[in-house]
């Protein structure tokens, strides 16, 4: 479950909506009740099941203060850094405005360096 929400930059509520296609358990979620950090979920996944599943996680990892949306976030910061380019890493997350994945990402124009500066053709 936490693989997929870094993986896929999933919200919580995208996590539960996931149902497997195919083979014998169609139409189910694909998620175990038998979690390590213990029996978290009834017979439905809920977001906030998820949220007790990554914080639990964390807590095993000795992270304070971990929530699903940051691996949503640490996806981003990921892909990014991997080399995806803001459009993609925007359509991956499903954000409308790419200020808002600018903000994900913590993107701050530096005009002092800026990306453009390297092109050549201030000499024309």
């Amino acid at each position: 479950m936490l693989a997929i929400l870094v993986g896929c930059g999933l919200r919580r509520a995208e996590l539960v909506a996931l149902k497997v296609e195919g083979g014998r358990n169609q139409g189910r979620h694909h998620f175990s009740r038998d979690q390590p950090c213990g029996k978290i979920w009834d017979d439905e996944l809920t977001p906030k099941a998820v949220w007790h599943v990554v914080k639990a996680g964390a807590r095993r990892a000795g992270i304070k203060n971990l929530a699903p949306h940051d691996l949503r976030r640490t996806c981003a910061r990921l892909c990014h850094l991997a080399g995806g380019e803001l459009e993609q890493i925007q359509f991956l997350l499903g954000h409308s405005s790419v200020q808002t994945t600018e903000r994900y990402l913590g993107c701050k124009q530096k005009f002092r360096h800026a990306v453009n500066d390297g092109l050549g053709i201030e000499d024309l």
